[in-house]
């Protein structure tokens, strides 16, 4: 099958290469030529822009969108609603706001164009992994992709199959999902987000009480000096918390103890602030996820300005005198 790919950053370039493999003819542009050159040199057939990219696509055309979301996004659509023609199919695999993805498919539906949203996970790994995705769009298109589909997902590998799930869609048990009209597949991939927050806050959080075991305040037979790469590595082998996260946590207490490499900021992406902007309207609490999006908020405040308030409170009533750590 042939399909356009616009954005070859870390995850598209691999879309691409991952199609590839499977036997699927890419087109691809990106704004930096020289990722584009990159792929070209690889088997894909390069594009100067997106009017080259659509002209060297047959019709009825597939295009997939790999960039962030926002303004580059919306920018992008405007120019392809230029130049698709009825029944070409716009995917969306970037990390759009599902309500965007509503508005923009009811935009293209009046020219004809259908448009699939699909919530992408896999990251850097995701060309020798696969992909989880999850799809919003008319069945009927989802099908037509499915070829593609098919090859990005990561397959049923060694997981066995849930018990009772007899008559499903066979496609979930492959990592991909159908998961209703548009928009409902980045509506499914931002609470994914929002949950990875949580989940990321609690491995932090842990490890932060076992390195700190070993404080002086602590009476010396309670003081522990623990191996946090042996604890993560010895709870990735039959632990009820076992995960992918906790196997790239314990590469990186494996290869830095201290984790000194690594910067204290920690970014936040508009997942997980949509996330609890949904719970908002369903009126749904998240105190899990708030208070994880909220610590990365806190982490980029390099003057610590709540923490210093909350010392003066302290001595103001009790005359704690605490200082700043040297």
């Amino acid at each position: 099958m042939q399909i356009g790919i616009v954005g070859l950053g870390r995850m598209g370039g691999n879309i691409g290469r991952r199609l590839m493999r499977g036997g699927h003819q890419c087109v691809v542009y990106d704004h930096n030529p020289q990722a584009t050159e990159a792929l070209a040199k690889e088997g894909a057939t390069g594009a100067s822009d997106l009017g080259d990219l659509v002209a060297k696509l047959g019709a009825p055309r597939v295009v997939w969108l790999m960039l962030p979301a926002g303004k580059i996004t919306e920018d992008t659509l405007a120019d392809l609603q230029r130049i698709l023609t009825a029944d070409d199919v716009v995917i969306d695999g970037g990390n759009s706001f599902y309500k965007d993805d509503i508005r923009r498919a009811a935009q293209l539906r009046e020219m004809g164009v259908h448009y699939v949203d699909v919530g992408t996970s896999g990251g850097i790994w995701g060309l020798e992994r696969g992909y989880c995705m999850m799809i919003g769009g008319d069945d009927a298109i989802v099908r037509r992709i499915d070829p593609i589909l098919s090859v990005l997902a990561p397959g049923r590998g060694e997981i066995p199959v849930t018990p009772h799930r007899d008559g499903r869609d066979s496609r979930v048990e492959n990592g991909y999902m159908h998961t209703g009209p548009v928009g409902s597949g980045h509506f499914v991939k931002m609470v994914h987000n929002g949950i990875e927050y949580g989940l990321m806050q609690a491995y932090a959080e842990g490890f932060h009480i076992l390195k700190h075991k070993d404080v002086p305040e602590l009476p010396e037979e309670e003081r522990y000096t623990l191996d946090l790469a042996d604890v993560a590595e010895v709870w990735r082998r039959g632990s009820v918390v076992s995960s992918w996260l906790l196997d790239l946590t314990a590469g990186a207490l494996a290869q830095d103890g201290q984790l000194d490499h690594y910067s204290t900021e920690v970014a936040d992406s508009g997942e997980g602030r949509w996330t609890i902007e949904a719970a908002i309207e369903e009126a749904v609490p998240v105190q899990v996820l708030s208070a994880a999006l909220y610590t990365r908020f806190r982490s980029r405040d390099a003057e610590s300005f709540p923490e210093r308030m909350l010392s003066a409170m302290r001595f103001g009533f009790g005359g704690h005198k605490e200082f700043p750590v040297k």
